[in-house]
């Protein structure tokens, strides 16, 4: 397929998933609905395309933006949500949750993340001066509730334990990860960091120099601490947690390459992640695998300890591209499009198994199900077609 058809189709995945509402729904068939974490990933993946899906995103998920403590849906004060399912017979399918439910321990800074993008790229005041507030109810959340234990690093722990145990991207309702919670996530708190400047950049919009100045102090401190804490120097990466005791989970996984995309990283670290990323046991002629071939839980179907998500290579290419990395960026850039060539579509993940493509939305294995249109899936190959167009001129 040409890349203008390839576009079309793409650009036709997201017309499938636009609500009236004009956000992004995370999936078609399964997750029809809103989600915080997916929502706000494609609305940024598309600010370049159509950035009035990111304040649509926005503007939805402040509407819904959390304003008491709830331990069934996990609501607390300025947490952004999870997930809405908004029909009851959608409901019914998770007995033992409340919707809206607010189980994510990411979704919180990348809203700040976003609408920092958004409002940079636009500059809308106007829907500055009407988010202020969220925005602002949002950042005292990572510091009032998102740090469970005071020691800076953003955290989960559930609540409801009908409900998802698991918080972050590769989140899930039992202990498939093997942290015992309180768990920090690595990429979150590369998150966390990125958030707390993107506010300061709004503060400094909105007049609030202190609040501004206080937040890149945050952010300063906290990119010191993910350093002390999470760098696993024996294997050249991050860990991929830390769990409720400050022991390190020690796995190879493509989490640490999140952080390239939030500036929380040194030239030479960021080269180290980089090599790591690459090697055999993570790279394949279609992505990087999820959870490395060499870990002793790995399972090239498992849904997130070997396979490979498309938005999570986005989210990799992305840090690639602002990193200086480019032709590792275009390594990225040609597996997914020899992923989408052989599959006909890019679904929400799939496995590799000896240099060969698994199509998981055709033949689920076992409890691995894959969507076969995903907004962050579709969304990110787009971007990534826009943004290498970009680059060329």
């Amino acid at each position: 397929m040409s890349i203008r058809g390839l576009r079309r189709q793409l650009l036709g995945d997201l017309d499938k998933l636009r609500d009236p509402a004009g956000y992004l729904r995370a999936g078609w068939p399964r997750y029809n609905t809103l989600f915080g974490r997916d929502s706000l990933i494609s609305a940024w993946q598309t600010l370049g395309i159509d950035p009035s899906i990111a304040r649509a995103t926005l503007l939805v998920l402040a509407k819904y933006q959390g304003e008491s403590n709830d331990d069934v849906s996990e609501e607390q004060p300025g947490k952004i949500l999870h997930e809405y399912r908004f029909e009851r017979a959608a409901q019914a399918e998770l007995p033992g949750w409340k919707f809206p439910y607010y189980g994510s321990v990411d979704s919180t800074p990348l809203f700040l993340i976003v609408a920092s993008a958004y409002i940079t790229r636009t500059g809308d005041r106007e829907l500055l001066s009407n988010l202020w507030p969220a925005i602002g109810r949002a950042h005292d959340w990572m510091m009032e509730f998102g740090d469970l234990d005071g020691d800076g690093f953003i955290e989960y722990r559930s609540r409801n334990p009908a409900a998802l145990f698991h918080q972050g991207w590769k989140d899930g309702s039992d202990d498939h990860l093997r942290i015992s919670p309180p768990v920090a996530m690595v990429e979150v708190q590369g998150y966390a960091v990125m958030a707390h400047r993107g506010f300061a950049e709004l503060a400094e919009r909105s007049g609030e120099k202190d609040e501004a100045d206080r937040a890149r102090e945050l952010a300063d401190g906290l990119q010191s601490a993910l350093i002390r804490a999470f760098w696993w120097a024996e294997a050249g990466t991050f860990y991929l947690a830390l769990d409720g005791k400050k022991r390190p989970r020690a796995a190879v996984t493509s989490n640490p390459g999140h952080l390239l995309v939030t500036g929380a990283l040194e030239r030479p670290i960021a080269r180290s992640v980089v090599d790591r990323l690459f090697r055999t046991d993570m790279w394949t002629p279609y992505g990087i695998r999820t959870h490395a071939s060499s870990e002793p839980d790995f399972n090239p179907y498992g849904y997130h300890t070997g396979t490979v998500w498309p938005h999570d290579n986005w989210m990799i290419y992305k840090g690639l591209q602002t990193s200086g990395f480019r032709r590792e960026a275009g390594r990225i850039r040609e597996a997914l499009l020899n992923a989408r060539d052989a599959l006909g579509k890019i679904p929400e993940l799939y496995s590799v198994v000896d240099d060969s493509i698994v199509d998981l939305s055709v033949s689920p294995r076992g409890r691995t199900q894959s969507n076969p249109v995903q907004a962050w899936a579709s969304a990110g190959l787009l971007e990534m077609i826009a943004s290498a167009d970009e680059a060329s001129l």
